[in-house]
């Protein structure tokens, strides 16, 4: 019987990253030939291979940490050579840094030793150049021949990607049976006490990639956060140098408008949701992120309608690569592939957002024709059977099955496990037309563009379909919005995360907003460490399931920010605190999904195996937290600034300082009893500030009106 193939599993390896380079190893420090080990450059592996030797013996590892934003430190050691007896005196250090072309290395041969020590150091190389979906799916990867060059130099060519390596002093072998696994090799000589650096490097010339490392540093601010629960310093310290790295820039465009990969390896370019979410949560540190961010997408904004590629006038991008990406079960997407129902939503509320946290009038008005397009899809194009709500689907049948930011193919379940068929009408995505419609309005109104009324029309029809059409009978549990809609327009009943995001869109009143929270809150949801994606009480719940049941940090972040914005702390304050302790059991730097077992399973999440770790909107979920602990909220064309802080008496004292608010650092400082201040604002914001920290109260299951159709 033939072994199927499986996708590489991701989660106990170490990365390095300087996008669009990445590097994954194993926890010696050595990149194997398998699995997802190797150096990655944009969508090619361009190094499969790099397993260090000390005298044909590989040094046994003692532990690994970072080196810098973009780097690891590996320490083993070689027992076999220096002073007998029980301590060890040679070390061996490996200090691996990605750079925009390619990746550095350093080893480091020390000695405590008494007495000289000689010894050959090698690193065994390989290269399959594969590209990265062929990695994903678990096929394996035929080795390309080396080609000696100058001395210490190999180079491997193909497909328009050359990659060259380079050791300092090495002698390199290329020849016979070593050209598919190339070596290089130093002789070490160390006096007593002695230590010696030997250095290597990759470079990559890859002129087809469609993304490159953006020049000088972020733009966005660093700011110095003090914290009573020094669990948010960490996290935030962590993730802003993951952040760093995840910076990317459009090949086409001219090299200044920055955005966020999506994560390491996988996707690691452009994706519209994600790139758009990762921006909005940044918002805090400041606006040129988000403007690069919106930029980049309009320039690639959908002009004619095309089957193929999901394109349509006024729509946004989905994902973005050099050719089709192919990574198998039958799906092919094209270079441009548009097959998202939310990223053109998701595109009009962070112009909003930026607006309101103070970007320029001379930035937002270019964006404004892309806007009104954006809208003109939302009118015009999103909702094909004219119901009034929006749906999605693939009619190429190798594109993506949901279009949702839940987008595997099992992710939309009935109560009972069964798949619902397409088109699919999802809960979320109302919600984001809604705030489209509305956001979109108030821009409309602001820079003096017809429209306005047009849409605030829509979105008071939309919310009262929605109401209709929406809201279920739960049983035990009480009324609830369904997760979606089915192609026969039958309710998805189900109770999953995906309501949360529903929160602060305007499209729920004031009591369904408390009864979301309630749902929200309970055990079946917020059992785990953040907010599970389904229910435990849904047929379809597995705690590995990538979508039906396992934990998103993005999604607790998304969905805890609301609930303190909205008032309900309680709430907000339980997913805090699930995320921040899968922060530390993570080493603080949060991977892109883990398990959703309950919290006491093992005291510790579950890693979800193949997760991508670093991750934009997980790592950008640092922010969000911390913003939410601060709980500012600024509207600069409005004059105004709200405070809803978090933190206080249950999250304990916390003080931000560098926060940019209209391109102006502010300092938020929350006391103890949660009573806060704030300096910096510019004078022309006035702050409503609460006396005492807000808590709503969530309606209790019989308190909720069911449903009326």
């Amino acid at each position: 019987m033939t072994e199927p193939h499986l996708q590489p599993l991701l989660h106990d390896l170490v990365g390095v990253l300087l996008a669009p380079t990445s590097a994954l190893g194993d926890r010696a420090g050595q990149i194997r030939p398998t699995g997802v080990q190797g150096v990655f450059h944009a969508d090619a592996r361009v190094l499969a291979r790099a397993e260090l030797r000390v005298d044909d013996r590989e040094p046994e590892a003692l532990t690994h940490g970072p080196a810098g934003p973009h780097g690891a430190r590996f320490v083993g050691l070689a027992r076999w050579l220096g002073d007998p007896g029980p301590d060890p005196t040679v070390r061996i250090e490996r200090i691996r840094r990605a750079g925009p072309r390619g990746l550095d290395e350093e080893v480091r041969v020390v000695s405590t030793a008494a007495a000289p020590v000689r010894a050959t150091v090698s690193i065994d190389l390989g290269c399959d150049l594969a590209p990265v979906e062929r990695v994903k799916t678990g096929l394996p990867a035929t080795p390309r021949a080396a080609t000696a060059g100058r001395p210490g130099e190999l180079t491997w060519s193909a497909d328009g990607i050359t990659v060259t390596v380079a050791g300092d002093g090495a002698t390199a072998d290329a020849g016979g049976e070593r050209a598919t696994a190339p070596r290089l090799s130093w002789p070490v000589e160390l006096p007593a006490r002695g230590a010696l650096t030997l250095r290597w490097r990759l470079r990559v010339d890859d002129p087809r990639a469609v993304v490159a490392t953006p020049p000088g540093e972020p733009d966005w601010a660093r700011p110095e956060v003090r914290a009573d629960d020094r669990r948010i310093v960490r996290l935030l310290d962590r993730s802003l140098d993951d952040l760093r790295g995840l910076r990317l820039t459009d090949t086409a465009g001219d090299g200044r408008d920055v955005f966020l990969g999506a994560g390491v390896p996988w996707f690691l370019t452009l994706f519209g949701r994600d790139s758009l979410w990762a921006a909005r949560m940044m918002l805090p540190l400041g606006t040129g992120l988000a403007a690069g961010t919106l930029r980049v997408l309009a320039r690639r904004q959908g002009v004619r309608a095309d089957p193929a590629s999901g394109e349509a006038p006024g729509k946004i991008l989905h994902e973005l690569r050099r050719g089709e990406f192919s990574p198998g079960g039958g799906m092919r997407l094209p270079p441009a592939y548009y097959g998202t129902v939310d990223a053109t939503m998701l595109w009009v509320a962070l112009l909003h957002d930026a607006w309101r946290w103070g970007l320029p009038a001379e930035q937002v008005e270019p964006l404004l024709p892309y806007l009104e397009a954006a809208l003109g899809w939302l009118g015009e194009h999103a909702d094909a059977d004219g119901d009034g709500l929006i749906e999605y689907v693939d009619t190429t049948g190798h594109g993506l099955a949901n279009q949702g930011w839940k987008d595997s193919g099992d992710s939309i379940r009935f109560r009972d496990a069964r798949l619902a068929a397409p088109p699919i009408v999802l809960a979320e995505v109302q919600g984001y037309a809604h705030q489209a419609a509305v956001n979109g309005a108030d821009l409309l109104d602001a820079f003096g563009r017809p429209g306005a009324d047009r849409w605030r029309g829509y979105a008071d029809r939309l919310a009262a379909t929605f109401r209709e059409r929406f809201w279920v009978d739960g049983g035990p549990d009480g009324p609830r919005p369904a997760l979606a809609l089915d192609r026969d327009k039958r309710p998805v009943d189900s109770l999953t995360s995906n309501i949360g995001h529903l929160l602060g869109t305007g499209l729920l009143d004031g009591a369904e907003e408390a009864r979301v929270a309630e749902l929200l809150a309970g055990p079946a949801l917020a059992g785990g460490f953040g907010l599970r994606t389904m229910s435990t009480d849904d047929a379809g719940f597995s705690p590995l399931s990538y979508h039906c049941g396992s934990i998103w940090a993005h999604d607790t972040a998304i969905v805890l920010a609301g609930l303190a914005r909205a008032g309900f702390r309680e709430a907000a304050l339980g997913l805090a605190e699930g995320l921040l302790g899968a922060a530390e059991a993570f080493d603080y730097r949060l991977p892109e999904l883990y398990g959703g077992d309950d919290r006491d399973l093992l005291g510790r999440p579950v890693p979800y195996p193949a997760a991508c770790r670093p991750q934009a909107w997980s790592a950008a979920a640092a922010v969000l937290l911390v913003q939410a602990g601060a709980g500012l909220h600024p509207d600069v064309p409005n004059g105004r600034v709200a405070l809803r802080p978090l933190a206080g008496p249950e999250l304990g004292a916390l003080r931000v300082r560098g926060l940019r608010v209209a391109d102006t650092e502010v300092t938020v400082e929350i006391d103890h009893t949660g009573r806060p201040t704030v300096s910096g604002l510019p004078s022309s914001l006035t702050v409503d500030t609460p006396t005492v920290p807000t808590q709503r109260t969530a309606v209790p299951a019989r308190g909720t009106p069911p449903r009326t159709r």
